[in-house]
């Protein structure tokens, strides 16, 4: 099959209609999107746009030999009039399957949200899986009954979790090709948007490419291990989070623990654990060289400071006089074993530290020495890691790419 994306953004488009936003004001020219549209083969249109003639037009497509016009979800903005010669626009019911008289087969897949998705074969017996914006099949819904898609269009940026989902079922696997649709403000436009998508095994495209289902394809790099850095809230954590959304199983090693009668604490972690996909598991634990050195799914470690904190205690580092004699051998001895461990593991892992060094000195001894053995942990794990980001204000930077 070959499919035209004739828009890839959100139903209002990239930018919306009047929104003041930072995301909004930068997608112009080149990264404006058109509401999200597929013409597949020429016969069959996935959801109809304002401008679709137009569209197809500059991508070098005619709208003439549509057979079949399908919607997704319900259209709220200005009516859409349907262009000369083109068959009535329509859902299919859920689990229905139609054939088109080119010869392609579609199966409506329920959603878990407003909307329908489709599964489309072939004549060559290729397939696609184009999902609506904001949704995710309801359960695996059959998807697991034959071999993985070739192709998925779906709305990545928005819903990461439903990929997930689908590599769990094994509807996507290693060679499927995942396309990111259905792009909104939520994400800038330009490398940080391929910076996310590449992160959920994604890849984002300019309107009015071309692609051929089934078709080698390269897909995004995914570094094995990353080390996030940041300082207080600066969104570090939610940034490690996100870069494993997109993961099938997630292991969350909180080494904070719980602190008995500290009511703010548990506020906090309470907040970490409701914003995790519900497929995640947790573990509380400072014990981070088994976990790395073990087989199993993805880790992502919160946080090095914490972990750090910990390994003072045990050797009595805080102590000037335990440090002076054997504290500090003894933790340079756990901290090169934690780094010996970050290079040797085989798991996708994603770390996350404070960044400390940038503030007001410490006043006392064993806050300065903390302040400078955490500085010593980051540029050794830094080192041990493919790709480092450096979190500020919520905004990315790349360190280590």
């Amino acid at each position: 099959m070959e499919l035209t994306l004739l828009g890839t953004g959100t139903p209002e488009g990239l930018p919306r209609p009047g929104c003041p936003c930072a995301a909004c004001a930068v997608s112009v020219g080149t990264r404006s999107r058109a509401a999200t549209a597929v013409l597949v083969d020429g016969a069959l249109l996935l959801d109809l746009t304002p401008g679709a003639v137009l569209a197809g037009a500059r991508a070098g497509h005619s709208l003439a030999g549509v057979r079949q016009v399908l919607l997704t979800h319900p259209h709220d903005g200005p009516p859409v009039e349907l262009p000369p010669g083109l068959p009535a626009a329509g859902r299919v019911p859920d689990g229905r399957e139609v054939t088109v008289i080119s010869g392609h087969r579609v199966r409506a897949v329920p959603m878990d949200a407003p909307g329908t998705g489709y599964d489309v074969t072939g004549p060559d017996g290729s397939r696609l899986l184009y999902l609506p914006p904001g949704g995710a099949p309801a359960g695996t819904n059959g998807t697991t009954a034959r071999r993985a898609y070739d192709m998925v269009l779906a709305d990545v940026t928005g819903r990461p979790e439903a990929l997930a989902r689908l590599r769990a079922s094994g509807a996507i696997g290693p060679a499927t090709d995942v396309i990111a649709v259905h792009l909104d403000h939520d994400t800038p436009p330009g490398r940080e948007l391929e910076r996310r998508c590449a992160a959920a095994g994604a890849r984002v495209v300019p309107d009015g490419t071309t692609v051929v289902v089934g078709d080698y394809h390269e897909g995004p790099y995914v570094p094995r291990r990353t080390l996030v850095l940041g300082g207080a809230r600066s969104g570090k954590s939610y940034e490690a989070e996100r870069r494993l959304a997109g993961y099938p199983e997630v292991v969350y090693v909180a080494t904070g623990g719980t602190r008995a009668g500290d009511s703010e604490w548990a506020q906090r972690v309470g907040l970490h654990r409701e914003r995790r996909p519900a497929s995640w598991r947790t573990t509380e634990t400072c014990e981070l060289v088994p976990l790395l050195e073990a087989p199993g799914p993805a880790l992502l470690i919160d946080c090095l400071a914490l972990w750090l904190t910990d390994a003072m205690d045990r050797v009595g580092a805080w102590d000037d006089a335990v440090w002076a004699t054997d504290g500090q051998q003894r933790l340079r001895e756990r901290v090169a074993d934690l780094v010996a461990a970050v290079r040797a593991t085989r798991r996708p892992v994603v770390l996350v530290s404070n960044e400390v060094g940038s503030g007001v000195v410490p006043a006392t001894a064993s806050g300065r020495r903390f302040r400078d053995e955490l500085g010593r942990l980051n540029n050794a794990v830094a080192g041990e890691c493919e790709h480092v980001l450096l979190v500020v204000a919520g905004q990315v930077a790349v360190l280590k790419e």
